[in-house]
């Protein structure tokens, strides 16, 4: 009777751990097939519509010279850019809601995409070169999440104080940059307007590559920090116990969450709803976190943001519609939802 007890208990989280491996696989296959189903649709559909063919091979610069400049300098910067900022949304989002064990916790919600924001205003009111936009977009960044830490690292980051010092932090930024945008020339207001709405319209590769590139040195350090992730979610106790600097580990991840964020927003503008959404979602399809579950977010934060442009673009009837109202209007009741779950008495019994 022992033995079959120990054999009922023993085998349940082997079975779980392989349940959980397939849901992973199923859903990574599935996100990978999705996600080229969508940049295939971003490319052959437009004013110019072409088959998947010939829209693939103007991709790599072969077929009619006016197909390739179509897709190369047109569609698929913009697409890239929504798969590259999606990404960084997502995991971003990831790291966040798990470092301060908050399903609030996000980018655009604690001011950092606002900040981002900001300084990517900032240059283009100084006639900065493109090129050095992402840069101004990450020093906006680390800006907004030296103001988050000093107002409320005092307050443990308990959830409230987290959430409405964020938002007033991300207010305040939005107010300094629609001061900006009043004051800019005519000429310069429509290209600071993006960065108060969120916009992948007209990116270049130039933009794509620099801020790209930077991305995925970022998602990088990420995967490898992730031990670190892990560790922490034991508890700071625990985690101490193992012998992780728990100040420095948090202090790390939040500056590649922070990174992650602000390239973002440099190629998008302060994009909502994205990466708060995202960590739930991959939380609700693979269970627990483990350590696929950043990759995953990425590839989730890269779908949404893609299929939000798209629906812009092709299944709205206003012209010019930039992504962010889309995803600001699912956004926002996500947030309100979160937020009464959050404070609810059965909740809290729970926490």
């Amino acid at each position: 009777m022992t033995s079959a007890v120990v054999s009922v208990r023993t085998k349940p989280p082997s079975a779980s751990r392989a349940r959980v491996r397939r849901r992973v696989l199923v859903f990574a296959a599935s996100g990978l097939t999705a996600l080229f189903v969508l940049l295939t649709v971003s490319l052959t559909t437009g004013e110019v519509p072409m088959p998947a063919g010939t829209a693939l091979r103007a991709l790599v610069g072969l077929g009619d010279p006016g197909d390739v400049l179509v897709v190369q300098q047109f569609r698929a910067p913009r697409s890239v850019a929504a798969i590259v900022a999606g990404a960084g949304l997502g995991a971003a989002g990831l790291v966040l809601q798990r470092l301060f064990r908050n399903p609030l916790a996000s980018p655009d919600v604690m001011g950092v995409t606002g900040g981002a924001s900001l300084g990517a205003v900032a240059l283009i009111a100084a006639g900065a070169s493109q090129v050095l936009i992402p840069v101004g977009a990450l020093g906006g960044g680390l800006l907004a999440a030296l103001l988050l830490g000093v107002f409320a690292w005092r307050s443990g980051l308990a959830v409230t104080r987290l959430v409405l010092t964020g938002l007033a932090v991300q207010a305040g930024l939005a107010a300094a940059v629609n001061l900006m945008i009043v004051r800019f020339p005519a000429e310069l207001a429509g290209s600071a307007l993006q960065w108060t709405t969120g916009s992948v319209y007209g990116r270049t590769w130039t933009e794509v590559w620099g801020a790209g590139g930077a991305m995925v040195v970022a998602l990088a350090a990420a995967l490898v920090l992730h031990r670190r992730l892990a560790v922490l979610d034991l508890g700071d106790d625990s985690a101490g116990a193992l012998g992780l600097g728990t100040s420095a580990a948090r202090l790390q991840l939040l500056v590649i969450a922070v990174v992650l964020a602000s390239l973002a927003a440099a190629l998008a503008g302060p994009v909502t709803f994205v990466a708060l959404a995202v960590p739930h979602i991959v939380r609700f399809v693979t269970g627990p976190p483990t350590a696929a579950s950043l990759a995953l977010a990425g590839l989730t934060g890269a779908m949404l943001l893609l299929a939000s442009d798209l629906v812009v673009q092709h299944l709205l009837p206003i012209e010019g519609l930039p992504v962010g109202a889309v995803t600001a209007t699912l956004g926002a009741p996500w947030l309100l939802v979160l937020m009464l779950r959050q404070s609810s008495p059965v909740q809290r019994n729970h926490a």
